[in-house]
């Protein structure tokens, strides 16, 4: 079986071949796609023509995949999801909003990396009036007639709808001073000999490490605590203690060397950046393509060390 020259991959029967699979015969899938058996048997030919391999097997009893129609299928699978998500993204660019919409954001990381998408949103709907309120404190969304909070860490129990946009890095730090003159720490024990940062409440309920390949609770003490992670992050550089916080806070003064990271193997939890919204508002034309866009917008903004999920 040989491809034709200049003979082109259709993406109709990429979607023909992967409802075939899942359907489990050509009859059901022709129906389910409204064609005519004939048609559909006519595109799987032609497609094992371009690939130049045997991927469906059919006789009267019943239809298999072939290894090589399984590895096939895996990747038509990918194909297919990527374009209905761009289709959606080129949809919801299109689309004309309207009103008004009220969103809070977490103050450090909503304005280095937040605010300014939502700014982007709205240039791209400029009949849609936006409000950007910055605060790490809890709102009462419906209350207070929020359309849609972006909170980072671990969520509150409520009626609200939540949906994860992305996992954000920690780091545990010091400055070299700090370390020079008390010894760097060399187990996730060590912690408990040294003076550590507290931020925020969960710091003051332990630091979340990973040891021994299982995240366990370390209790940590220390001089100064704060709801503010550059206070944090401007003590360790000052020599004062051990920090641990999100590393889109200390990034740069990882990078000027102001501050070092330690115990790379103990590697905290990543925190977990949601977008939470009223269930009056899951229909609304704006939340729905907001949502689209930050998704596809926070993974692009997300630093390569705040990638991979622990």
């Amino acid at each position: 079986m040989h491809p034709e020259p200049g003979e082109i991959m259709q993406l109709e029967d990429i979607r023909i071949f992967v409802t075939i699979v899942n359907m489990g015969s050509f009859t059901a899938a022709a129906e389910h796609l409204q064609l005519s058996k004939q048609y559909v048997s006519r595109r799987m030919a032609a497609l094992e023509k371009k690939v130049a391999a045997r991927l469906l097997v059919r006789n009267t009893r019943k239809l298999s995949v072939t290894d090589t129609g399984q590895v096939f299928f895996h990747h038509a699978q990918r194909i297919l999801e990527e374009v209905h998500e761009a289709e959606q993204v080129i949809s919801a660019r299109q689309q004309k909003l309207t009103g008004s919409y009220r969103i809070s954001l977490p103050m450090i990381y909503g304005v280095r990396r937040l605010a300014p998408l939502v700014v982007e949103f709205q240039t791209a709907h400029p009949e849609l009036a936006m409000h950007i309120d910055m605060s790490d404190h809890y709102v009462d969304v419906v209350g207070e007639g929020y359309d849609m909070v972006l909170r980072i860490g671990n969520l509150m129990d409520s009626t609200l709808i939540a949906r994860c946009l992305g996992k954000l890095a920690m780091v545990l730090c010091a400055s070299p001073d700090y370390l020079k003159a008390h010894g760097t720490p060399r187990t996730c024990d060590d912690l408990s000999q040294h003076n550590c940062l507290l931020y925020g409440r969960e710091g003051q309920l332990g630091w979340k490490l990973k040891s021994g390949g299982a995240v366990n609770t370390f209790a940590v003490k220390g001089s100064l605590s704060s709801n503010h992670g550059e206070v944090i992050r401007d003590a360790a550089e000052a020599g004062v203690g051990i920090a641990l916080l999100p590393t889109f806070i200390v990034e740069d003064a990882l990078r000027q060397g102001t501050l070092v990271q330690i115990l790379p193997e103990c590697s905290p939890p990543h925190l977990t950046l949601s977008a939470l919204y009223p269930k009056h508002r899951q229909n609304s034309a704006v939340t729905r393509v907001l949502l689209s866009f930050l998704a596809e917008r926070v993974a692009g903004i997300v630093d390569e060390d705040e990638s991979d999920e622990i």
